[in-house]
């Protein structure tokens, strides 16, 4: 079962890695495994969000899902969208991005670098405002309760979140910008540039967040109707089964899914240029990553039961807190990539040890 259902990410896993050393040899192999692994991380729980709402969807809309679905919000995403940034931000067509990248690597990375203080600020606002959201938010499971408690009291604070990342954001544009000056300046223009890509990533979360919510509550009140449907059921005698949700209230659990997947790639794309501006080596390694979130969403789905690693997703959000502040922190020093993504491994790992030593204590107490 688990080697059939992940049987193409695996030929994915290995096809990419191989593609990895023929291109830049074994460095870019270690660089595409970090990518792939920082994408899987990320998007665990998205996977998990995903399979705890397909299983209620029936066969039809799971099989739109997983296919339709998979290639417009995770392949769409993950090996365009970072294309699409370096042409915006390097005022390019898509198609010459993809041809300097592969024909003229160190222009490539000249223009790349040129663009990455927009980049870093526009990607570490959008990161640091969803480790915020949730770092403020007052869960039942808590992972570092020392930490997570006092922060849950803060965020009943409103709007805490935001006016933290617009702190930060104005203390990032005004040190980079000092910076710029002291070296006299051909980038002196640049703390105006972090600002403005700044409040711009502030501007998207908050849109998708708000896209996010408006299909989250559509769904919310499909499902009422479907519980009042099965309650009048069981009061006229006949038995109340799960139903399978079809037609208009798919519809619009399918979008509230596109729109899910769109913002979770989304910060893999943006988390991924703060290891590598190779756009190559990011469509490798997030290609990768992607097989293994579709593959564990069938996954979870085909097995009925959810994965009871409770700390992944703390995790997962702590390694989105690390990328945000190192993001922000490049646009005036260069941090190793390699650095970078062990980060993101490290916290995921802990959380991963801590989940498997919670659930040997549980068994033990029972």
């Amino acid at each position: 079962m688990l080697v059939k259902t992940f049987r193409w990410a695996f030929a994915v896993t290995a096809l990419g890695l191989a593609a990895g050393v023929l291109y830049d040899g074994w460095t870019a192999l270690g660089i595409v495994a970090i990518l792939s692994v920082l994408e899987v991380s990320l998007s665990f729980d998205n996977a998990v969000i995903n399979a705890g709402i397909l299983k209620k969807m029936n066969a039809f809309w799971q099989r739109i899902f997983l296919t339709v679905g998979i290639v417009i919000a995770v392949f769409g995403m993950r090996l365009v969208f970072p294309v699409v940034i370096v042409a915006v931000s390097a005022r390019l067509s898509p198609w010459s991005a993809v041809h300097l990248a592969l024909t003229d690597k160190d222009h490539y990375q000249e223009l790349v670098t040129d663009a990455h203080p927009s980049i870093a600020a526009f990607g570490g606002m959008f990161l640091l405002m969803i480790f915020l959201d949730f770092i403020f938010e007052d869960r039942d499971i808590k992972w570092l309760a020392w930490l997570e408690r006092p922060l849950a009291k803060l965020g009943r604070i409103d709007m805490l979140s935001v006016c933290i990342a617009l702190i930060v954001l104005l203390v990032s544009a005004t040190t980079f910008g000092a910076h710029a000056h002291q070296h006299g300046g051909t980038h002196a223009d640049k703390a105006e540039t972090v600002l403005l890509a700044g409040v711009a990533g502030l501007i998207t979360y908050m849109v998708v967040g708000g896209l996010s919510g408006f299909f989250e509550q559509r769904l919310e009140d499909e499902e009422e109707r479907e519980q009042a449907a099965e309650e009048t059921a069981e009061r006229a005698g006949r038995p109340g089964s799960p139903v399978k949700l079809a037609g208009k209230a798919a519809f619009f659990m399918f979008l509230y899914l596109e729109v899910l997947d769109a913002s979770f790639s989304f910060d893999g794309v943006i988390g991924a240029f703060a290891i590598t501006n190779d756009i190559v080596l990011m469509a490798l390694g997030l290609g990768i990553g992607a097989m293994y979130v579709r593959s564990l969403t069938v996954y979870l789905v085909r097995q009925g039961t959810l994965d009871d690693y409770v700390y992944l997703e703390h995790g997962a959000h702590y390694a989105i807190g690390a990328l945000s502040l190192i993001l922000l922190v490049t646009i005036q020093y260069e941090i190793n990539e390699i650095v970078t993504g062990l980060v993101g491994v490290v916290l995921i790992g802990a959380s991963f040890w801590s989940s498997v030593r919670r659930n040997r204590a549980l068994s033990d107490a029972s």
